[in-house]
């Protein structure tokens, strides 16, 4: 261990374990479905509240079983160029970090009682899957990640699952509380359209993160998506997560009956586009780690942009 990383304090080494800097794929899903809300009508502005709270938990539990696992299979190394994992760096004992995991799960599982109580069965269900699958996606004996199922896993659980889940328990607090069925008016098209830029930039973030350590999880056997399709092919994926988060604005004006406000994302497109050209030339940690960094931030952008356009 480095004289730096002794000195790192206790609070920091757990702030880096929960890798604040991916919150946004937390906040994101729920300003987008909250925007939405608003447009239907049916904005429960603690429902919202919770249900970030919710997200936020499972996104910072998969952090910690991320960091854990990685490193008791050995896919981080000290050839990694991406941000310090405290496991493998010997910073935080692999105990503590599987401890916090569970713990930080559980906190997830119980913070959601208030929004079954609010949706029912179907977010009872909802939710303990994407515990389960934050667990499995570097975790259990099939982990999504090491098997190219992490883009997946989090274009449908950080995207459309996140969206039209807050939508749904806003939309909910209306009806009969407890519901064992899916309740009217609920589930519709629109949440499910206004998922995908979510869904797309959520992804976006972890093709950055899965081309920059290409080589040393190949190294490691760690078949992530970008192992498999290679520099070029993941490259074109990133762009095309980005080109699906632009053109559903245009969707929603063009399809949908939406005012031109609804356009207020493609502003973004600028920025967009030099954190693009940073994907689709380099592949060092000293570039990709402000690019993914850089996606993260269009992800908050974009959604703050997209609700604002929905809502009004």
């Amino acid at each position: 261990m480095s004289t730096a990383e002794v000195d790192i304090s206790r609070t920091k080494a757990w702030l880096m374990a929960a890798r604040p800097q991916t919150l946004p794929a937390a906040a994101a899903p729920v300003i987008v479905g909250t925007g939405l809300a608003i447009h239907e009508g049916v904005i429960a502005p603690l429902s919202a509240l919770v249900a970030f709270l919710g997200a936020a938990l499972i996104q910072i539990g998969t952090n910690f079983a991320n960091d854990y696992y990685d490193a008791v299979k050995g896919a981080d190394t000290d050839d990694r160029e991406g941000f310090t994992r405290v496991t493998q760096s010997g910073i935080i004992s692999p105990d503590r970090v599987k401890q916090a995991t569970i713990a930080t799960f559980g906190l997830a599982i119980l913070s959601g009682t208030y929004l079954v109580y609010v949706g029912g069965l179907p977010i009872l269900v909802v939710g303990l899957v994407s515990v389960v699958c934050g667990w499995a996606y570097t975790g259990g004996p099939y982990p999504l990640g090491y098997h190219g199922l992490g883009d997946l896993f989090v274009f449908v659980f950080f995207g459309v699952v996140a969206v039209m889940g807050t939508f749904y328990v806003q939309a909910a607090t209306a009806v009969e509380p407890l519901a064992t069925t899916i309740p009217e008016g609920t589930v519709t098209r629109e949440a499910f359209l206004a998922s995908l830029p979510v869904a797309g930039i959520a992804t976006a973030i972890l093709v950055v993160n899965n081309v920059r350590d290409k080589e040393t999880d190949a190294a490691a056997g760690k078949r992530t998506l970008a192992v498999r399709l290679g520099y070029r092919w993941s490259r074109v994926q990133y762009v095309a997560m980005l080109a699906l988060a632009y053109a559903t604005p245009v969707w929603f004006w063009l399809v949908e009956g939406f005012e031109p406000g609804v356009l207020l994302p493609l502003v973004s497109l600028p920025y967009a586009a030099v954190v693009a050209r940073t994907v689709c030339t380099r592949t060092d940690g000293e570039a990709l780690n402000p690019a993914l960094e850089g996606t993260g931030k269009l992800h908050v952008i974009f959604a703050i942009l997209f609700a604002a356009g929905v809502a009004v």
